[in-house]
């Protein structure tokens, strides 16, 4: 996994979205390591834009100050501890755009649930607490190195390998605090030139880097002119323009199987035939569509296609459908329908021909990362979930794990918790498969202990 292996893995930058994208709902995450004011931050954003009632405002005041944290810390080991444990979901908007945020935990113990929150994130919040980092307030301690970005907290930098790693398309650092030092200037500039030393030799692509105060607001919603030398846009300005995931449109069709739906013969739906439901994974779907069933390998024409509302018509990537086919096959919950052109073209040697993409494969190459408090050891067995489809999966070998401080591929014989390494599996089973830099759907899965049932992995496929 070394710095060519994450840029590919990254998704296409922003530029190349079109510009429509900026107009729907963004979905982003605030991670970074503990205490650095991620929910602070939240709030402040829930505040100043002015998406929170006064009843609201008064529940989370103490001594008639608002704890802005308690906005999403809710769960009532949170507010004790005054720590983030889950990853708490808030709506707001502006004039511009609608916004779904997540506030990720920053514990190592609770990497699992930041992992989940950027699987499906448009963007990712980096927040750096410049209080934490001895050369951004000791005037004495030498700068940080340009190349790997030294200095860093351990989790700032696992937490952008992993939003790296999961292709968020966007990722923005902002530097924490610096209202609290004596020269705010000197340690934003210190600091930026560490994240973008770190995220050059890591082959990550940064968005933006603006200091911010997520406690008195500085240039978090509105800009703050000439603080810390910085003249450029606030926190929410930058999040405005930011573009959406764009749905995976121009691969051939696929299409994980959720739900079978039986209608009787009398029925104006489906004219008696089996509905499949789900949500399509890549590609598009419409009637007289030729697909092919794995793992049965049986095909059939699509004879009708249904959208979520149950109304007539084509359905692309990212939106469900209710597909009917021309004949009765065997179809069941797990099972992939998949463009039956795409897949014959799969078993030849001709690796440009577009159904290449879909590789039925048992043996997988990944890159993993572990979040089980029980190592990952070669020899041992887990549930992988892919799509909807339960399969075992062996563990055959460990081929390095990732120095997030170095960056270096070191040989490894487990992966402990929090950990992201390289390994090679064994499925009982074939599934359609591409590399995760291609598709999030098609490209992962997770692995789930068959004893605990603990999600314990998050493997992305190469």
């Amino acid at each position: 996994m070394t710095a060519s292996t994450l840029q590919t893995g990254r998704a296409a930058p922003a530029a190349a979205s079109t510009p429509t994208d900026t107009g729907a709902a963004l979905r982003f995450i605030t991670c970074g390591s503990v205490d650095d004011g991620k929910s602070t931050l939240i709030g402040r954003l829930l505040v100043d834009s002015r998406s929170v009632l006064q009843d609201q405002l008064a529940n989370v005041s103490k001594s008639g100050e608002a704890d802005l944290a308690l906005f999403t810390d809710g769960l009532s080991a949170e507010r004790e501890q005054g720590i983030t444990i889950d990853v708490a979901y808030r709506y707001f908007n502006t004039a511009q755009r609608k916004f779904i945020i997540g506030d990720a935990p920053g514990h190592e113990q609770y990497t699992r649930n930041m992992v989940t929150a950027a699987s499906s994130a448009d963007a990712a919040v980096v927040l750096v607490d410049a209080t934490k980092l001895p050369w951004a307030k000791e005037a004495n301690v030498p700068p940080p190195s340009a190349d790997l970005g030294h200095g860093l907290l351990p989790q700032t930098r696992r937490h952008t390998l992993l939003v790296s790693l999961l292709r968020v398309p966007s990722i923005v650092f902002a530097v924490n605090k610096l209202d609290a030092l004596a020269d705010g200037a000197l340690a934003f500039a210190q600091i930026s030139l560490a994240l973008r030393g770190f995220a050059t030799a890591a082959g990550i692509q940064v968005t933006a880097i603006v200091p911010i105060s997520a406690l008195k607001g500085h240039n978090v919603v509105t800009p703050t002119p000439h603080w810390c030398n910085y003249e450029g846009p606030s926190l929410l300005d930058i999040l405005e323009e930011l573009p959406v995931t764009p749905a995976e449109t121009a691969l051939p069709f696929a299409f994980p199987v959720q739900w079978v739906e039986k209608f009787s013969a009398s029925s104006d739906t489906s004219q008696g035939r089996r509905i499949f439901w789900g949500r399509v994974a890549t590609g598009s779907v419409q009637i007289g569509q030729k697909i092919s069933v794995l793992p049965s390998g049986q095909t059939a024409t699509v004879a009708q296609v249904l959208r979520h509302t149950r109304q007539p018509g084509a359905v692309q990537a990212g939106h469900g459908a209710g597909i009917v086919l021309d004949r009765e096959v065997d179809v069941s919950r797990g099972d992939w329908l998949l463009a039956a052109d795409a897949e014959q073209a799969a078993d030849s040697d001709n690796l440009d021909a577009p159904a290449s993409y879909f590789k039925a494969s048992r043996e997988i190459q990944a890159t993993v990362a572990w979040m089980d408090d029980e190592p990952l050891v070669a020899g041992r067995v887990y549930w992988a979930l892919h799509g909807h489809r339960w399969i075992k999966a062996k563990v055959k070998r460990i081929v390095h794990r990732l120095d997030i401080n170095t960056l270096a591929e070191v040989d490894a014989k487990r992966l402990d918790a929090n950990t992201i390494g390289h390994v090679d599996l064994s499925l009982q089973e074939a599934v359609a498969v591409l590399p995760y830099s291609r598709s999030r759907v098609l490209g992962s899965l997770i692995l789930v202990d068959t004893a605990s049932h603990t999600t314990a992995g998050a493997v992305l496929i190469n």
